[in-house]
Formats: structure tokens, C-alpha cells, sequence
């Protein structure tokens, strides 16, 4: 007689950048065994391949193309997916800010970690009289680079971000799409950018709609109150 199957849970959830709402089931232990193997490897596309097939597998509605997902997208996708595996909660451990070292274990309800975003946020970037520079968020490879990667990240790495978050230069008369661009192209018209033109392209990522939860901690040692804001996944999951 053959051992009987388990049914899995599924849930629901929003995505925060488009609003969709979408099906999804936790994570089984085949998969978490997939991405461990993948993270031994060290090597990232093996590792993106793993999370892309892995989310892919988890997500039950129709037409999700996690390749396509903003990064903020698949970071809720992932907390959701790995906690809800594990339970309703999570727990973590956060350094009390007082003395910088006194690390206090904090249970979190994973319905309450949001997406926030930054009111000053903008897509859209004016870099003159003239012309706009309209930018994308990052996808799965920033994805993968941010939450799987040791490896450092160069100014190399850094412009290779933003040319690759450009989507489209645009004037009154005029419009370029990245599309229509080389990579060197990219490049080339963020080299000829000044300092302050520079400085509101690093505020679009700085600003970006990302995980966030503030709790409130009391130093075991000092007895001193402190709030802080976890944000990004490695602040939910290490």
C-alpha cells in the first residue's frame, strides 16, 4: 500500500507593486533542500536558477513571472512562502541600539511585516531643463545578489544596477527606451551625469519600497527602551 500524500495550505497575499493578489503555497522540504544545495554551490546562477524554480513551484496563480517581479515583490513573496513553512511567526534576534551588542530574541507576527514605501519617492527623475529619466526597479538577479551573495559589491557592480534599472530617457520631443540601448551606451550616459544628477539616482534606490517591521526592544542589561526598524529580508531571516 503507498504512504498517503499531505495536503499543502494555500494562502493569499498582494503584491505590492501592482495590487494582484495571487495564490501560493509554503515551501516543502524538497525545495528547501534545493535552495541549500544551491547556496553550497556559491555559485549565483545556479542559486537564481534554484530561488526562480523554487518560487515558481510555490506560486499557483496563473501568469506570475517571477523573472519579471521587482525585487520588493519577490522579497514579500519569499518572507510569506518561508514563513508561512515554518509557522504564522518568525523569530529573530536584534541588537539592542543602546550599547550596539546585546542581542534580545523578538517573535514577529508575518502578517504585520509590510512593504513600505517612501513618500518621496519617484520613478521619474528630472535631470535638467530638457530631459527625464524614468527608472525600473530591480528584479531577481538583485534579488539574488542582496539576500544570497557573499561577494562585495564594486562600482562596477553598482553602475551595472542602474543602467540595468533605466527603463526610458524621454523630452517634450524626444524618447529613448533601454531597450534600444547598448550596455556600454547605458553606461556612457551615467558617466556624463553630474554629482547632484547622480545623487537623485542613488535617492530612487535609497527611497524604494522595501520589507519593514519596528519593534520594540527592552536591553535586558540597561533596562533601556528602544525602537528599530528591521527592513529588507536578511533583517527577517539572516
Amino acid at each position: 500500500m503507498p504512504l498517503p500524500k499531505i495536503s499543502t495550505p494555500t494562502y493569499e497575499l498582494v503584491l505590492p507593486s501592482s495590487n494582484k493578489k495571487i495564490k501560493y503555497r509554503p515551501f516543502l522540504v524538497k525545495e528547501e533542500k534545493v535552495l541549500i544545495l544551491a547556496m553550497e554551490s556559491q555559485d549565483t546562477s545556479t542559486v537564481a536558477n534554484a530561488v526562480k524554480d523554487v518560487l515558481a513551484s510555490c506560486i499557483l496563480s496563473r501568469g506570475v513571472k517571477v523573472e519579471k517581479l521587482s525585487t520588493f515583490d519577490i522579497e514579500y513573496l519569499f518572507l510569506n512562502i518561508r514563513g508561512k513553512s515554518v509557522g504564522e511567526k518568525i523569530e529573530v534576534m536584534v541588537t539592542c541600539p543602546d550599547d550596539g551588542k546585546t542581542q534580545v530574541p523578538k517573535s514577529i507576527n508575518i502578517d504585520s511585516i509590510k512593504v513600505k514605501s517612501d513618500e518621496n519617492h519617484s520613478r521619474d527623475i528630472k535631470l535638467d531643463d530638457n530631459y527625464t529619466l524614468r527608472m525600473k526597479y530591480p528584479s531577481l538577479m538583485e534579488f539574488i545578489k542582496n539576500n544570497f551573495s557573499t561577494a562585495e559589491m564594486g562600482v562596477d557592480d553598482t553602475f551595472d544596477l542602474i543602467s540595468s534599472c533605466i527603463e526610458q530617457v524621454y523630452s517634450e520631443e524626444e524618447s529613448w527606451t533601454s531597450e534600444d540601448c547598448t550596455k556600454k551606451e547605458l553606461s556612457q550616459f551615467l558617466e556624463q551625469l553630474n554629482s547632484n544628477q547622480f545623487k537623485e539616482i542613488e535617492k530612487f534606490f535609497e527611497t524604494m519600497p522595501k520589507l519593514s517591521h519596528t519593534v520594540k526592544v527592552t536591553n535586558p542589561n540597561t533596562k533601556v527602551e528602544s525602537e528599530i526598524v528591521l527592513e529588507g529580508l536578511q533583517n527577517f531571516f539572516g
